[in-house]
């Protein structure tokens, strides 16, 4: 897969839902899209606004941020710097 973002975007994999807490199994109607994830690629930014974040850098994002896309069966969302919330250290 070859993907390069464009200006300020961002391509991330999101972290998987959980699959069960404290024993519990969720069924995947009641699983919360997760709000973590992957920086995967980062394009170039753009004159007004520098791209800070990196490949590889851990992010927390919107609960409604990001465009999802489905490629060669991985699920990725793409989105504007700006959507990230924070960087985990």
């Amino acid at each position: 897969m070859n993907i390069k973002p464009l200006a300020d975007r961002v391509l991330v994999v999101p972290a998987p839902a959980e699959e069960k807490i404290g024993g519990i199994i969720i069924p995947d109607t009641a699983k919360e899209k997760p709000l973590r994830g992957i920086v995967k690629a980062v394009g170039k930014g753009t004159k007004d606004e520098e791209m800070i974040l990196k490949e590889g850098d851990e992010v927390l994002y919107g609960k409604y941020a990001g465009t999802e896309l489905e490629l060669e069966g991985e699920n990725f969302l793409i989105m504007r710097q700006s959507d990230v919330l924070a960087v985990l250290a």
